[in-house]
């Protein structure tokens, strides 16, 4: 886990390649944090969700592909996501960095690195509805269309684990002037930067 001022000595892999854009710019960044794949990889592994996910797609042929039983293995993929547990070492960690960033009781929002694709949520003490957020942020890789996509790119319905944001807002909104100014598209929550994607 780290905060964006952190995130400049990182790799790509650990933060994002949003992340290391917006270490540059930390000082006009909103409250938020970054979490390491390791949080993902260490929830996939908890709840034995590789295996349990090939049993639900290994009637899925790649090279010819049943989009009715792909939907169906898909919504039950899902599923399976959002009610599966964090471990209490990740939560508490996670708990302790919203208190940290003062975002408890905020507005908030969970996402990729250059995906605007986001999970947003008020909260309350000490932050739960942060951790249902984040599950379903990490569901949706296993959207009809995301999985369908990777079956048809690479083959497979693998995917490797990423970084999230968490930050504050609901809805990031286009900064036109700090977009002209740094080169790319920056979003804003409250006046503070939240996003920073090439144009």
């Amino acid at each position: 886990m780290y905060t964006f001022r952190e995130a400049a000595s990182q790799s790509a892999e650990e933060v994002g390649q949003e992340g290391l854009r917006l270490a540059k710019h930390h000082l006009k960044m909103a409250r938020g944090f970054i979490l390491s794949p390791r949080y993902e990889e260490t929830f996939y592994a908890s709840n034995n969700l590789p295996e349990q996910l090939r049993k639900l797609f290994s009637g899925i042929n790649p090279k010819r592909v049943d989009e009715d039983a792909l939907e169906v293995a898909c919504e039950k993929a899902q599923k399976l996501m959002v009610e599966s547990y964090l471990l209490d070492d990740p939560i508490q960690r996670i708990y302790l960095a919203l208190k940290n960033s003062e975002l408890t009781g905020r507005p908030v929002h969970v996402r990729r690195p250059d995906d605007l694709h986001i999970e947003a949520t008020e909260t309350t003490y000490p932050g739960r509805e942060v951790l249902l957020a984040l599950k379903k942020l990490w569901a949706r890789d296993w959207d009809f269309e995301q999985v369908l996509d990777r079956l048809d790119s690479k083959g497979h319905i693998g995917i490797d684990a990423r970084p999230a944001f968490i930050l504050e807002g609901l809805k990031p909104e286009l900064d036109t002037a700090l977009s002209a100014e740094w080169g790319g598209k920056v979003y804003t929550a409250f006046g503070e930067v939240v996003g920073f994607l090439p144009s």
